[in-house]
């Protein structure tokens, strides 16, 4: 796995801009942590959807469309804790195992290939 660091860095702010805009709308105490959260998530993804290549294109293809997937299923996750009342574990817990999720599933893809 190469990581292009000039689509890192577009990836990065990508994801940067997004939490801002959930922090932006978000009107409650946890905003700090909704953004936080949202921008490691999505960041942590997109970095891997089009910041990463990888020798085989096989793995690319799967990595890529998993890293696509869950960055689509933690926006949709965040745009909903911005519109809603949510408490500190609920969001942590849910941000977490979503995370943990996609590490397992693009690390057993990455190590299958090999």
């Amino acid at each position: 796995m190469k990581i292009n660091f000039v689509k890192t860095i577009i990836a990065i702010c990508f994801s940067l801009l997004i939490a801002y805009g959930l922090f932006s709308f978000h009107g409650s105490e946890n905003r700090i942590l909704l953004s936080v959260g949202s921008f490691l998530f999505l960041a942590i993804t997109l970095i891997v959807t089009i910041g990463t290549s990888f020798e085989r294109p096989r793995t690319a293809t799967n990595v890529k469309a998993v890293s696509g997937i869950f960055f689509t299923i933690g926006l949709i996750e965040n745009l909903i804790f911005t519109f809603i009342s949510f408490s500190i574990p609920s969001y942590v817990i849910t941000n977490a195992l979503l995370i943990l999720l996609f590490i397992l599933i693009t690390y057993s893809i990455n190590g299958k290939n090999e």
